[in-house]
Parts: C-alpha cells; structure tokens; sequence
C-alpha cells in the first residue's frame, strides 16, 4: 500500500488543527453597546448556566451571566442571537429579563434542561468578571465549559473552580462554591409559549432604546 511522506502528513494534520480552532470575531459598534447597557439594579451576581441533555444527563453547553455595573452574557461558541442584545466576541450585551428568558427558551426543549445555579458576589469581583468576558476573545467550538472555568477560576472566590472540557463537572464545582443557588428548568417550566420567545427575538424591531 502506498504510504504519503510524513510531512505531507504533518501538514495536513496541522491544517486541521487550525481549522479546528478558529473562532468566529463578532463585534457590535461602540454605539449598540452603550446603547443597550443594562443594570437591573439587583445585587452582584454571577450565574452558571449548564444545558443537560435529558435522555443521557450529559453537559452540553456552559454559559455564563455577569449582574455588576451592567449586565452582560458570555455564551462562548454559542449560537443564541437576540436583536436586543449586541455581540462582542461571545458576550452579549444588554441582557434584560426578556432577553434571559429568551436566552433559557432557546435552550430549555424536550431534549435539554437548564441548569441555573447563581452566587452573589462583591461589586469588585463582579467588575473583575464584566473584564475577564470581555478580555477572553472569541472560543472555538466545543470550548464553552473551557473558557468559563478559566475565567472564573482567576476571579476571587472562585479559585477552587478547576478549569475543564466537561460542563457538568464545571456544575458540579460550581455547586460547592457557598451559597450557591441550584434552579432547573425544563420544557415544561419554560416560557408556555416555548419557541414564540425565540421566534419574536428574530422578528425584533426596537421602537426605543430598551426592549423592557
């Protein structure tokens, strides 16, 4: 059987690495963004989000919600998209309770459940984390548990937080952090008119600077 000389495969196999390992660079003006900044005015907090598949209990997807000065979602490698909400890089600006309920209905279906476990923290480490979403750059595909578990583990509190691949072991770390809050939601919980939320994000006209 003819082999091919090994640089040729070298090559090729470093090409797919590469490849592998793009991101995709999305960045919203300066504008959208000032024009979209939301605070709740609610303590700050730092929320996990872990899609579960329900027929193997295995993590899907890692997503992470930073409540400080604003309020911004740092969904690495994800492909929600609200109008609402302009994107940088896998943070998503804006994040207003319309916009996270969106966020949850596009996840939670009869074939994924949201986990939502949530800690309050110091102003200063939630300014820490706004930064460290910001910083982080675009994730390539399959680094969502990743880049999260990274970003937290350098924030004060969070150093036991081991960084990983896996979103449920990222859950699992999470849950032992103190007073962590622990919230599933299912099909059944979410929005009655499940999808319609998602729907009417795309078909999103803004008739003035907050979609609230």
């Amino acid at each position: 059987m003819r082999t091919r000389p090994r640089a040729f495969v070298a090559i090729v196999a470093a090409a797919l690495l590469t490849l592998a390992g793009c991101a995709e660079r999305t960045w919203a003006p300066e504008a959208d963004v000032q024009r979209a900044l939301y605070s709740n005015g609610d303590p700050p907090s730092i929320t996990l989000y872990t899609v579960q598949s329900t027929r193997s209990g295995n993590g899907a997807h890692s997503g992470l919600l930073v409540n400080g000065a604003h309020r911004a979602l740092f969904d690495p490698a994800g492909t929600f998209y609200h109008p609402a909400a302009p994107e940088r890089n896998d943070v998503h600006f804006g994040i207003t309770d319309n916009v996270l309920k969106v966020y949850v209905d596009y996840h939670a279906r009869e074939t994924f459940d949201v986990v939502v476990q949530e800690v309050e923290v110091p102003p200063e480490v939630a300014a820490q984390a706004l930064a460290a979403i910001q910083a982080y750059g675009p994730v390539p595909n399959a680094q969502c548990s990743l880049s999260v578990s990274r970003i937290l583990s350098r924030l004060e509190g969070f150093e036991n937080i081991p960084s990983g691949w896996f979103p449920n072991r990222l859950s699992e770390a999470f849950a032992r952090l103190p007073d962590a809050s622990y919230a599933r939601v299912t099909d059944d919980d979410a929005d009655t008119n499940h999808g319609v939320l998602f729907q009417a994000a795309k078909n999103y006209t803004p008739n003035t600077a907050s979609d609230e």
